[in-house]
């Protein structure tokens, strides 16, 4: 097949770099902004080419070698071979161009990034699991690159070290079983020895893998699994259905929490709850989070979406007063038992509600509120946001910090919040939750 060589401008919302062949967009896998490549087309659209990188000319000053040599077979990162400053840009770029594209609105400053380490940082992971003979045996890895298989990998670096190390062990152990075909998935959580913040020493962190069994284990198997725990120093939890299924294995009395210690803070959860992938990251948007909020003493404050209490129980450490709402009644229970835990129980309280079917009358009935937060899932939250007090209402918010992991509903719900709530976007600015991902993360503040 014939090459094209091409000029690309910019990366889009997917990592691949933009091009232009006689007017037409051209999408190519593996180019970096500014880089003259010659490429073979994957796909032709009406509108667009999909195409890759099959020989570069010109390279950019950014380009650099991927670190991992299962990258561009393995879906897990799309960025390694960019630095990472052209990663933050490009991040910035997507989030600039969500708002100015599909809102219409533009911050009155942009925020500096938020970053954290760029390697060993995921403590949270799905991995798929399958019994391929004609590769070898078992396979425990992400997905290849726009494909159903699971990547042969040996080893990931954006995984803690132990368990990228553990990558070839697991595959051996899952290959022992005599259900070897009936485990799909290994989820990976990471968090630390309770009591945390009690100790003087250094936390303890535990490395959780929660296996999915559609068949019990044999007592042959569970023997297997019990050595491999005590030999590698993991602990393990089985899942036989749903996240309720989800129990400690060995050790039987398994927990894990995360800490938030500038906020004096421990957050126990399950494995397969959701909290934040990077860690270290979270550390500093809930910290940069709670500053631009600037709650004052015995301010009401709404945290919509509040989950286990990433951001609410912060807020009230600072002496607001918070009213924490999520749609799960289950997680509202644990945000509860969160709460007096911290010793919060009197400034904190999490309430279930949907707010997807928010209104102006199911926000109202919270009472005053002085100040909210919102993190929302991918879905964004613009039935809240037509729901919150306009401008030049008397209950009109003083201040309103959005926290997104998808720039295009955020994008969306800021248009409703400045065009039709009245408020103006003060700032904006990224939050680098998965480098060398095209996953964009993103904090936005508005005020009437």
């Amino acid at each position: 097949m014939m090459s094209t060589r091409v000029t690309t401008e910019s990366l889009d919302q997917e990592g691949r770099g933009i091009a232009r062949v006689e007017g037409k967009t051209v999408f190519v896998e593996g180019a970096l902004p500014g880089e003259q490549v010659a490429i073979e087309t994957l796909k032709t659209k009406a509108a667009f080419d999909i195409a890759r990188v099959v020989g570069i000319d010109r390279a950019s000053a950014a380009r650099v070698t991927p670190r991992c040599p299962h990258f561009g077979v393995c879906g897990g990162c799309s960025l390694q071979h960019a630095d990472p400053a052209l990663q933050l840009a490009a991040k910035q770029r997507t989030l600039e161009d969500a708002l100015e594209r599909i809102g219409h609105v533009t911050p009155e400053h942009m925020l500096p990034p938020i970053d954290g380490p760029a390697w060993n940082y995921r403590y949270r992971a799905r991995l798929s699991v399958r019994h391929v003979p004609k590769k070898g045996g078992v396979l425990v890895g992400f997905h290849e690159r726009k494909s159903s298989y699971v990547a042969d990998m040996r080893e990931c670096h954006v995984l803690p070290k132990r368990i990228s190390d553990l990558l070839p062990a697991l595959r051996t152990l899952i290959a022992s079983l005599t259900i070897r075909d009936r485990v799909p998935q290994i989820e990976l959580a990471v968090g630390e020895r309770l009591p945390a913040i009690s100790d003087t020493d250094a936390p303890v962190l535990v490395h959780a893998l929660v296996f999915r069994v559609l068949d019990p284990p044999s007592t042959t198997d569970e023997a297997k699994l019990v050595a491999f725990a005590d030999l590698h120093g993991v602990e393990l939890w089985l899942q036989s259905g749903g996240p309720n299924t989800v129990t400690p294995f060995h050790p039987r009395y398994a927990t894990l929490a995360y800490t938030l210690p500038e906020f004096d803070i421990a957050i126990p959860f399950a494995p397969t709850d959701f909290t934040q992938v990077n860690a270290a990251v979270n550390r500093v948007l809930v910290r940069r989070a709670v500053a631009l909020l600037a709650p004052a003493d015995r301010e009401r404050v709404a945290d919509f979406f509040c989950g286990l209490g990433n951001f609410s129980l912060p807020i009230a450490r600072r002496g607001a007063r918070v009213i924490g709402v999520e749609g799960n009644a289950a997680l509202v229970q644990r945000a509860n038992d969160n709460a007096a835990r911290n010793r919060l129980a009197d400034r904190v309280q999490f309430i279930a509600a949907n707010l997807f079917t928010a209104t102006r009358e199911t926000i109202a009935a919270l009472g005053p509120l002085d100040r909210a937060l919102i993190d929302p899932p991918r879905e964004g939250a613009i039935e809240l946001a037509k729901a919150l007090p306009q401008r030049d209402d008397e209950a009109v918010l003083k201040r309103i910090v959005y926290v997104s992991c998808n720039p295009g509903t955020l994008a969306r719900d800021a248009a409703v919040l400045v065009n039709d709530r009245g408020y103006r976007l003060k700032a904006a600015g990224i939050v680098n939750m998965f480098p060398h991902t095209a996953h964009v993360e993103s904090i936005a503040v508005f005020e009437p």
